[in-house]
């Protein structure tokens, strides 16, 4: 067994003893035990010494009828969201939620294919309503449909959504796409037709939700909207109930919902804010909860031969990661790595370093059972797939590497600091925090484990996790990741089916958020590379799907060249359900409640 495999073990053992301890402390009851019913302390009334005239028997009554028992689903989620309006939120979590009230256009289905929600049908050249250049797209609305307060949704809705999206500083996180739009007209009510300045090739993407124009308020700074949290309104199958902070949120079926009443097919859907996904399994293997959101692979085993549980599981485009800030992390928001780089993760050299001293095979094999593969790119299924081979385990070249980067440990510490290195002060420890989100087992094992390994070459990493609502916040709320105050973060992000917008928001030049931009974009790690941003534009600006491939297989080379995300396992789409719950089908390409006008329980 190699020496960080001895290290790894003490830790798994010490980090399970604290599971068991905290599963074994006490907490409240499913159902309680009625109070007992204390001794009558006085003695009955003394029966009477002669009976009453009998009387006519009154007529028997019947028991008033008592309300049914809502049918309700119970939905586990283990991230608390921030806001829910779908264009300002950075959550997953967030998006699982607001996807059952809020509609768009069009969307996608577990097997990649595009199909209509509030549209009569997917735009196409085939079908007349996409010009032959790609400028103009039209799409028809469905006839009927109306927001959950009663008012009509019409074409005024999806312009509306177009211009408050591109309004400068309304606190839409990206713009992508949308910024390529050069008019929304309505030639009348049920009819939207959009023109592009330029070719944008994911247009289809677009619109995947629409904002309510009369619901959401006058001002242009979506961050101060209502709409946001319990103001939120959609035309989908359920309603926004309730919200309380910490503990639930409940939606109920919408009346005004087109498929009502035969959808949706429950009459609530109640998400119960957890603390952890270790919290969550244990619940749904109490049945207290129905559906358990976002599983890993190492999860699986434990629940394979439980026949009160459905392992739902599909292979699915995320990868779990690090993300290396390449820019001084005491600025805000600077988007000038080169003048104002990272003092340690800077050089390239000391990137490669940490690469190669991670043995990303080990973490499959000793966390994930082997159940996965090892991470190569940022597009790892799909038609857009990048060949990138996997990276190498090689302590020594780390170690080699960090002498040529002039970090050395003279004090013998076994830490290594800086002796002439490019950016930080002499004498700088090699010292930086890693971060993700607070109450992930598997993460914080992962953390424990790199740990271990970085100390093997004279990195120090330390942990400091946070709260998703805290790592995954917005710009205005001042979160860090946002604003670049990290050195490192640890999580999972996925491409969707069309994976243009989401590299563009993460690896464009022009995707960094700054002040000037109000925050827009997913660069968080300020990584500015010439050739991937000219791949990026060249891939969204054709309808040549080959061309494409050959554009992001560009960036996905840049990116492993440079290492701005440094990717530790591919992650596959795993949740739970109780065997009693029918409908659930699990969508890579999307949020796992796109179909929940389906969801069942029997």
């Amino acid at each position: 067994m190699s020496k960080v495999s001895q290290k790894f073990l003490v830790v798994l053992l010490l980090i399970g003893a604290l599971v068991v301890l905290a599963g074994c402390s006490p907490s409240q009851p499913a159902t309680e035990k009625p109070a007992e019913v204390p001794a009558a302390t006085e003695a009955p009334a003394a029966a009477p010494t002669s009976m009453p005239a009998p009387t006519e028997a009154a007529a028997p009554t019947e028991p008033p009828a008592q309300p049914a028992e809502p049918k309700t689903i119970i939905f586990g989620l283990y991230q608390e969201p921030d806001v829910l309006n779908p264009f300002i939120a950075t959550q997953y979590a967030a998006d699982e939620v607001s996807k059952m009230v809020v509609e768009g256009l069009v969307d996608v289905d577990p097997d990649g294919n595009f199909y209509p929600v509030l549209a009569e049908d997917v735009p196409s050249i085939a079908n007349g309503m996409v010009s032959e250049d790609g400028l103009n797209v039209t799409y028809h609305l469905k006839k009927g449909v109306v927001w959950a307060d009663g008012e009509p949704f019409t074409c005024d809705d999806v312009k509306y959504t177009w211009e408050i999206v591109t309004t400068p500083d309304s606190g839409a996180v990206n713009t992508a796409g949308y910024d390529k739009i050069e008019s929304v007209t309505c030639p009348d009510p049920e009819t939207v037709q959009v023109t592009f300045k330029q070719f944008y090739a994911p247009y289809l993407t677009l619109f995947e939700s629409v904002l309510p124009k009369h619901a959401v308020g006058d001002s242009t700074d979506m961050t101060t909207w209502d709409y946001n949290t319990t103001g939120l309104l959609g035309t989908g199958p359920f309603v926004l109930k309730e919200w309380e902070s910490g503990d639930h949120i409940t939606l109920v079926k919408n009346e005004k919902y087109r498929d009502y009443p035969d959808k949706p097919k429950v009459d609530q859907i109640i998400v119960r804010i957890i603390p952890s996904r270790e919290v969550g399994k244990a619940l749904i293997t109490s049945g207290e909860i129905d559906v358990l959101w976002d599983l890993s692979e190492a999860d699986v085993p434990e629940f394979e031969d439980n026949p009160d549980i459905v392992v739902n599981i599909r292979p699915g485009p995320g990868s779990e990661r690090l993300l290396l800030n390449l820019a001084d992390p005491t600025l805000d928001a600077t988007d000038d790595p080169i003048n104002h780089p990272h003092p340690i993760l800077g050089d390239l050299k000391v990137r490669q370093a940490i690469q190669y001293g991670i043995d990303k095979q080990l973490i499959v094999d000793e966390l994930l059972y082997g159940a996965t593969t090892v991470g190569t790119s940022e597009l790892s299924i799909g038609w857009a797939k990048c060949d990138i081979a996997p990276s190498e385990y090689n302590p020594d070249k780390a170690k080699a590497l960090l002498d040529e980067a002039g970090f050395t440990d003279e004090d013998g510490d076994g830490v290594r600091e800086c002796h002439g290195c490019l950016y930080a002060e002499e004498g700088t420890p090699l010292r930086l925090k890693i971060q993700t989100t607070s109450g992930n087992q598997l993460r914080e094992e992962s953390e424990q484990l790199l740990v271990e390994m970085m100390k093997d070459i004279g990195i120090e990493f330390y942990i400091e996790n946070v709260p998703s609502s805290e790592l995954f916040g917005s710009w205005a709320s001042g979160a860090f990741r946002k604003h670049g105050n990290f050195d490192i973060l640890m999580y999972t992000t996925s491409d969707r089916i069309d994976p243009q917008s989401h590299m563009y928001g993460y690896f464009h030049k022009n995707s960094i958020p700054t002040e000037a931009n109000n925050g827009k974009g997913f660069n968080y790690v300020r990584w500015i590379n010439e050739r991937a941003s000219d791949a990026l534009d060249k891939a969204g600006a054709t309808p040549d799907m080959d061309e494409r491939k050959a554009q992001y297989q560009i960036a996905c080379e840049e990116i492993a060249s440079d290492i701005p995300h440094l990717y530790l396992y591919d992650r596959s789409e795993i949740h739970l359900t109780r065997a009693n719950i029918v409908g659930f089908k699990v969508n890579p390409w999307g949020r796992q409640t796109w179909n929940v006008e389906e969801w069942d329980k029997k």
